[in-house]
Order: C-alpha cells, then sequence, then structure tokens
C-alpha cells in the first residue's frame, strides 16, 4: 500500500530529527491531544522504533478549562493506544506573574516538560508547531515591529526541544490523523476571536491569500528560516561580546559605544535578561529604550517586563529590581 503523502510529510520530517540520536535514548513527545502533537506521536513512535529509541509521550493539564483533567487522561490513554513506550501527565499551575495567559501557560509548560526530560534523561523533547504556527508567528512579530528576532520566527531546535513539523501545514497534520484512524481534540480556543493568534489564522492569512495568491504561509515560514540563519550568527557575536562586558557593576558604557549597534541593541537585551526580564515579554521597544538609554538619548530610567529597571550610574548602565510603591 502506498504511503499518504501526509503520513510522509509527518514522517520524515519526524526521522531527520531523530536521526542523529544513538540507540537507547529517550525522545519525549508533548502531546496536547491536538491533530499536530498526535501525528507528531505516532511518527515519533513509527521513526523511533526503527532507531531503536525509547519514545515518552508527555501531555501538561494546564487547568485553564473544564475537563482539562478528563481531557488529559483521554490524552495519556490516546498515546498507550498510539504505541508510546511510556506516557506521563502533569498539572501545572498557571500564575501571570505579570504575563499574558498564552505566555504564562508556555512558560509553565516549557518548566515541566523540562522537568520530565531531565526525570527520564532524554536528550531530546519533540514539539508539534507546524508551518502555519511559523507564518502566523513571523505575522504577528511583523505587525509589533519586533524587528528581525521576530521576523526569524520559532527556532528548529534549542535546547533540547526540536520541531520537527515546521515544513509541514497544519492541513497535513489533520489529514494524517485521518487516514489512520487517530481521533483529535480541537482546542476551542483556537477558534476564540479574542486571541490575536486565532484572528491572523482566520482572517488575515486567508485574506491574504485570497490578494496575493497561494503560498503565502509557505513563503513566510522560508523568510523566517532565512532570517534565522542571520540572527543565530549576530546573537553568537553578541554573546561573546556580552561574556566580555558583564560585571557586577553593570556594563561599561564607553565600550558598549565602540560596538556596531547590532550587537549593542543584543547586549543590551542579554544584559536585560540576565537581570530578570521576562524574555517572551521583552519586546523590540524595550530594547530600543536601553539603547538610547546607553547612547545618553534618554535620561532617567528604562522599566522592564518582570518588574526590572535600567538606569544608568557612574558611566555604566545597571539593573534592579523595580520598586512598587504601595
Amino acid at each position: 500500500m502506498t504511503l499518504h503523502p501526509a503520513v510522509a510529510a509527518v514522517r520524515r520530517g519526524v526521522r531527520r530529527d531523530l536521526a542523529d540520536l544513538e540507540p537507547g535514548n529517550t525522545v519525549i513527545v508533548a502531546c496536547s491531544g491536538g491533530a499536530d502533537s498526535l501525528a507528531l506521536l505516532a511518527a515519533a513512535v513509527f521513526e523511533g522504533d526503527k532507531l531503536a529509541l525509547r519514545v515518552v509521550g508527555a501531555t501538561v493539564d494546564h487547568g485553564l478549562q473544564d475537563a482539562s483533567a478528563e481531557l488529559a487522561t483521554r490524552v495519556v490513554e490516546q498515546m498507550a493506544g498510539l504505541g508510546a513506550d511510556e506516557t506521563v501527565t502533569a498539572r501545572v499551575q498557571v500564575e501571570s506573574g505579570g504575563l499574558g495567559p498564552e505566555a504564562a501557560a508556555r512558560e509553565a509548560r516549557y518548566a515541566v516538560l523540562g522537568e520530565i526530560a531531565e526525570r527520564f534523561e532524554a536528550p531530546v523533547v519533540l514539539l508539534g508547531h507546524t508551518r502555519d504556527d511559523q507564518a502566523e508567528t513571523v505575522l504577528l512579530g511583523l505587525t509589533r515591529g519586533s524587528g528581525g528576532r521576530s521576523l526569524a520566527g520559532m527556532r528548529r531546535r534549542f535546547d533540547r526541544y526540536r520541531r520537527p513539523l515546521l515544513d509541514v501545514p497544519h492541513s497535513d497534520t489533520v489529514t494524517a490523523c485521518q487516514v489512520q484512524g487517530i481521533e483529535f481534540w480541537t482546542d476551542p480556543h483556537n477558534a476564540d476571536p479574542a486571541y490575536t493568534r486565532v484572528r491572523v489564522r482566520d482572517r488575515v492569512l486567508p485574506a491574504l491569500e485570497d490578494e496575493l495568491g497561494p503560498g503565502v504561509a509557505e513563503t513566510l515560514a522560508r523568510t523566517a528560516d532565512q532570517l534565522r540563519r542571520d540572527m543565530d550568527a549576530l546573537d553568537r557575536m553578541a554573546d561573546e561580546s556580552y561574556a566580555g562586558l558583564r560585571g557586577v557593576e553593570g556594563l561599561p558604557l564607553e565600550k558598549l559605544h565602540g560596538l556596531d549597534p547590532a550587537i549593542v541593541s543584543r547586549v543590551l537585551r542579554l544584559a536585560a535578561l540576565d537581570a530578570g526580564a521576562v524574555p517572551a515579554e521583552t519586546f523590540h521597544v524595550h530594547v530600543e529604550a536601553l539603547v538610547a538609554l546607553a547612547g545618553g538619548g534618554i535620561s532617567g530610567e528604562v522599566q522592564l517586563p518582570g518588574g526590572v529597571t535600567a538606569y544608568t550610574a557612574n558611566g555604566r548602565l545597571r539593573f534592579r529590581r523595580t520598586v512598587v510603591e504601595s
């Protein structure tokens, strides 16, 4: 029997991201019960078996919806039915801490997935983001004016995390589930127009396809890949510069002024994150304010997400916790 193209596309992406693992390694597959993650898990089980890998399905219950515990139980049963060597579920407490609900849930999810990976000594965690997710991320970055970092989209790999499906459209994961007889859950939040990402998915991208022709999502995802290489190179240069400048008394302004502007902005972002600024909420506007503060374009202080304040003193850029008046 000929393999369905949608199933082949999902398996191809997974095969590529598992190729460098050793027999006996454990792979964690994050699974929400949706089409993307269930198609990912089924492919990981199939490809993992050929490579003698141990595949562990993991689902995270954020407790944000009614009957979320029942859904988590059903997902565990599905993961076992699809052949996962082991399954695990974890419930997390989502606390905003000044973040939006999506960002807070994301931080909680990554934290618990990291703990699960440590527990199973797994070098790799697979995430089910697709080409559509990448295109939405790039468009959102454009609307926020967040610079090259946002336009580069989601990374294919970072730390132990990998996204094998960034070349695969969501329609393929749906079809892959259907032809393999896998029932999947549709998150009602994914149809709620109160969320900006949902409006981009349901209104903006279809409008662009109507006006500009098909293939917009693919083009946006390809643009992200091209920019990612450039961003990674600049980030490596910034890491080296920051390592040479950082100190307990802050960053020396005179040496900052000697760096290329593209590196300065990245060094300042690294310093802000080190001081406790929240990565998901630290946008281009915040970094530009730091650049202006360090360059003398503005005076006073810069407030950053996460309760961090930047200021200059004695020729250095420094950070402290923001004082909240009661």
